[in-house]
């Protein structure tokens, strides 16, 4: 596809520079194509000669006409060079598990494409023509969700990606899993012979723990202000005092994330008649609420610092060996995913940390030795259990939100004969934060549906502020509160996913 059949729709270009995770986002969502410009075909096109310079030169080049990993001592004949690049991908492409979203391997093809456009991977301008057709006439590849340790690049997800480029491999296209080569012909498209380096260049990267770090971060940053509302409501359901979130207060310790929080949730909280000032009927809250600002800010910190190490990643190239402008190929190492898997570990925990408190809140609304309410928010107690059991829910996504945040980063175990003798589990690390950020919209569902149920109990819905009161009817669209005891997992649930696509609230 040229650029100019991408006429009249959004188009996101693949410049290798200036990615970012709302434009990666569009593509994923499907309101976006991609284009490479033309100062980058330039240099794809220049890379390409400085491989094809090497090989009439006679170098011996890593990956080129050598084996891989372990087997980089042995050299590879002429004649044999784009066998060697069809048989990695058939000796790599072993994921197995479940197959990632749609949305993540579009990602991962996204981000796969931006890295090769930035001209330093050899390969050639109608290989990545084709991987960016793919993108945009989305013919989206099969690919087992596990199999990768973080270093030597994402070899088996990306191989994944990468076979169906020559018409191998399974991939998805109009709702159907076809043979790659199947799915290439239904959407107008023609598989590529690879040549030198290029099944090399398409899977020696980063780009599943960062396609997965992507889609996470995006879903962490709803997550995170679903959180902030979640505490207003229950803030109002409680009567809590908002003099813990005076700004001057805040001052004294400058993390200006713990202002950001205190701030928005100032301003949803505005006009309320239902929240109190120090003295008025207590002096403070439990920290479950007088902490907010600490507890969420620092997950805010994390989900910062997350953000500036994958908006580096989503513009690097992470394969090898790099073919530099001088014209020397060098073999190096930033295949490995160590800053990923770092990054993704603290994600984890600042994402583990929404829930964990959220679940103390929730405690606080449903126990009547501490909120003076009725026992777990039932119009009946005794007959009726109320939510008493959705606080055991939420206590057990805490609980398994805790297995799931020990950190993947410290972990390693040697690869090709101990050739690749450390690794970063940052794909590990990227599932897991997912997986965490899921349980924690759950657990955040809880808590509202809990606050809600406490305010219908006080028939306080006048007394809110305008922005909690607007909120709650979202969220009793979803799931009205309770005038008797009745099934709540589905609704439970979808409000859970409601969070995690919402964007209301930035």
């Amino acid at each position: 596809m040229s650029n100019s059949g991408l006429i009249g729709l959004e188009v996101v270009e693949l410049d290798g520079l200036t990615l970012d995770r709302s434009k990666v986002q569009k593509v994923v969502d499907g309101i976006a194509k991609v284009s490479l410009p033309e100062g980058n075909r330039v240099r794809v096109r220049d890379s390409r000669n400085r491989i094809e310079k090497q090989i009439n030169d006679g170098k011996i080049v890593y990956g080129v006409n050598t084996g891989f990993g372990k087997l980089s001592d042995i050299e590879i004949p002429k004649e044999d060079i784009a066998k060697l690049q069809l048989n990695l991908l058939r000796a790599d492409a072993v994921g197995v598990g479940e197959p990632l979203p749609k949305p993540i391997v579009r990602a991962m093809m996204t981000l796969r494409a931006n890295a090769l456009a930035k001209g330093f991977s050899g390969i050639r301008e109608e290989t990545l023509q084709l991987l960016i057709d793919m993108i945009n006439h989305e013919v989206h590849p099969v690919v087992p969700c596990k199999g990768s340790v973080g270093a030597s690049g994402d070899l088996a997800p990306l191989s994944h990606v990468a076979i169906v480029l020559v018409g191998e491999g399974k991939a998805e296209y109009k709702g159907e899993v076809l043979p790659g080569a199947e799915a290439l012909k239904r959407a107008g498209l023609k598989p590529v012979t690879l040549e030198a380096k290029e099944g090399l260049a398409l899977i020696n990267g980063t780009q599943a723990m960062c396609g997965v770090g992507v889609v996470a971060l995006n879903e962490a940053e709803r997550l995170g202000l679903a959180a902030d509302m979640a505490a207003c409501l229950t803030m109002e359901a409680l009567h809590g005092v908002i003099s813990a979130f005076d700004s001057e207060l805040l001052a004294v310790r400058p993390h200006p994330e713990l202002e950001f929080v205190a701030s928005r949730m100032r301003g949803w909280l505005a006009g309320s008649q239902r929240i109190t000032r120090q003295g008025e009927m207590r002096i403070q809250d439990a920290y479950s609420i007088r902490c907010i600002p600490q507890v969420h800010g620092a997950s805010w910190q994390a989900f910062n610092y997350v953000e500036e190490r994958l908006k580096v990643e989503m513009n690097s190239t992470t394969d090898n060996p790099i073919v530099l402008e001088s014209g020397e190929v060098i073999s190096g190492g930033h295949f490995h995913g160590q800053p990923i898997a770092l990054s993704m570990d603290f994600l984890k925990v600042g994402a583990a940390e929404w829930a964990n408190i959220s679940e103390r809140r929730t405690e606080r609304l449903v126990n009547p030795q501490l909120s003076g309410l009725s026992p777990f928010l039932a119009v009946d107690p005794g007959l009726e259990c109320g939510l008493m059991v959705a606080q055991y829910a939420a206590a057990s996504l805490v609980s398994e939100n805790k297995v799931l945040a020990h950190p993947a980063s410290v972990d390693s175990i040697p690869t090709s004969a101990n050739q690749e003798d450390h690794v970063s589990m940052g794909t590990i690390a990227s599932r897991q934060a997912r997986e965490i950020i899921h349980n924690s919209a759950r657990v955040i569902a809880v808590e509202m549906i809990c606050a809600s149920q406490a305010i219908y109990l006080e028939k306080a819905e006048n007394q809110l502020a305008p922005a909690t009161r607007a909120y709650l009817e979202k969220v009793r669209d979803i799931c009205p509160p309770l005038e008797g005891d009745r099934a709540i997992s589905d609704q439970m649930e979808e409000l859970a996913q409601f969070i995690l696509r919402d964007d209301r609230l930035k």
